[in-house]
């Protein structure tokens, strides 16, 4: 079978073979996309920060972090594939790899509905298409479902920090802020012109959120930081005490982990009287 040329989300046009056999995921929420689609013994390389599916990628060769890794090691692997994302790996990594001529495909989701059509593009890429139907079918159905029951109630004004020292949250030009709108959520700074501005507490203050979302990922927010908050004591999710860890991976990771994410987050999210 001939050798495909698709272009990726870099608009860059990616020479595949029709059956990668040795694959290399640069990011953790891909990785476990792959697993999914029973990639498992066609996957020779992965970043420190994939530990999902915690047993089955534990043995699998590191490449060093997401934003580092280590190009020397993945070019020893000799990789047919090479998975990355635009936002979380650097262009220069990418365009050493092609230099080299290993196909890289950069992925790019900004939504929760392009987060599970990726799983159908991995699909195609890694000739698993119908092992991705049938990961991708059913997020689908949850999603119309909770986009349905979200839509039916007042949406909750929410901030969710992904950094501290400084204060850093989203704005409405990326995933995280797509995932708390289908549930339920309000972004606060969502028209904020920065996709990452940097806000100080006071400004939290004046936007009053009625949930404050702490994830443990990218930053690990902790019971520590609650005293940050506390100082504000007139921030209605303060006052209501509306402060909630979460699991980071169910606000930034796309793929099936879209499924866990639709179902718990609603609820973290509901109004109240």
């Amino acid at each position: 079978m001939a050798t495909r040329r698709p272009r990726d989300a870099s608009g860059a046009e990616v020479a595949l073979p029709p059956r990668p056999s040795r694959i290399v995921s640069l990011v953790p929420s891909i990785t476990e996309t792959l697993f999914a689609l029973g990639l498992d013994d066609r996957i020779v390389g992965v970043t420190v920060f994939c530990v999902e599916p915690g047993a089955r990628v534990a043995s699998k060769p590191k490449v060093g972090r997401e934003k580092d890794p280590d190009v020397e090691t993945i070019r020893a692997l000799a990789p047919d594939l090479v998975v990355a994302n635009m936002e979380e790996n650097r262009r220069d990594v990418v365009e050493q790899l092609r230099a080299w001529e290993i196909p890289v495909w950069v992925t790019f989701p900004r939504t929760v509905l392009d987060g599970i059509r990726l799983i159908r593009e991995l699909g195609e890429v890694t000739g698993t298409v119908r092992e991705a139907e049938r990961a991708a079918a059913p997020l689908e159905a949850r999603y119309r479902e909770t986009a349905a029951r979200t839509a039916a109630r007042r949406p909750v004004r929410v901030f969710c920090p992904i950094w501290r020292g400084p204060y850093m949250t989203i704005n409405r030009d990326t995933y995280v802020h797509d995932m708390l709108a289908v549930c339920g959520g309000l972004n606060v700074f969502a028209d904020r012109p920065e996709r990452y501005p940097v806000v100080t507490l006071a400004d939290v203050a004046a936007a009053a959120p009625e949930v404050v979302l702490l994830p443990d990922e990218p930053y690990r927010f902790r019971p520590a930081h609650l005293p940050d908050f506390e100082a504000f004591p007139a921030i209605p999710a303060v006052a209501a005490r509306r402060l909630r860890f979460v699991d980071g991976k169910l606000l930034s990771w796309y793929g099936p982990r879209i499924g866990e994410a639709l179902a718990r987050l609603p609820d973290l999210l509901a109004p109240w009287p």
